[in-house]
């Protein structure tokens, strides 16, 4: 059944007035940061008005909606943490590596993001794709696709530049 608009915007406002303190709180208990439990409520509330008109008990939703954005969050920090420990041992028990040249590294900075992004973790933190895949958040043909398109950049300056020194 279909609430009234004005007063299904009145309900939601209530709501949002009596729902939303506790609700943030809550959630700053679980991740130990204002700002995030913030985000997470909020981003709990607007996916309950996504569908105020189905939902029958709209606090259950937005906790569980809340406990989920919060397991999202959870897992976004372990994988950050797993990298940065990864990237750590290996830089201390890397051999030490010559200096690259320097061109080689302004362009593989001038590339965009969508491109240098893949590139720095395969390459420079010697990621394996499957892992730059869940960094980044996209499949793992999209990374492979990336690097691709990266070399290909990558190897037309080159090859444009070697041409400009003969």
């Amino acid at each position: 059944m279909k609430r009234p608009v004005r007063s299904s915007e009145r309900a939601a406002s209530e709501l949002f007035a009596a729902l939303y303190p506790r609700l943030a709180g809550w959630c700053r208990r679980l991740v130990d940061d204002d700002g995030t439990a913030h985000e997470i409520a909020s981003e709990a509330f607007t996916r309950l008005w996504a569908r105020w008109t189905a939902v029958a008990e709209p606090q259950g939703f937005l906790y569980v909606t809340a406990a989920n954005l919060v397991r999202d969050h959870w897992r976004k920090l372990e994988r950050e943490r797993r990298a940065l420990r990864r990237a750590t041992v290996e830089a201390a028990v890397a051999p030490p590596v010559e200096p690259t040249d320097p061109s080689v590294r302004l362009l593989v900075q001038s590339l965009p993001d969508r491109l240098r992004v893949p590139i720095l973790l395969h390459y420079y933190a010697d990621m394996p794709i499957r892992e730059v895949a869940l960094l980044t958040g996209r499949k793992e043909g999209t990374v492979k696709a990336d690097l691709h398109a990266a070399r290909e950049l990558l190897r037309a300056h080159l090859r444009r530049s070697l041409d400009h020194t003969r």
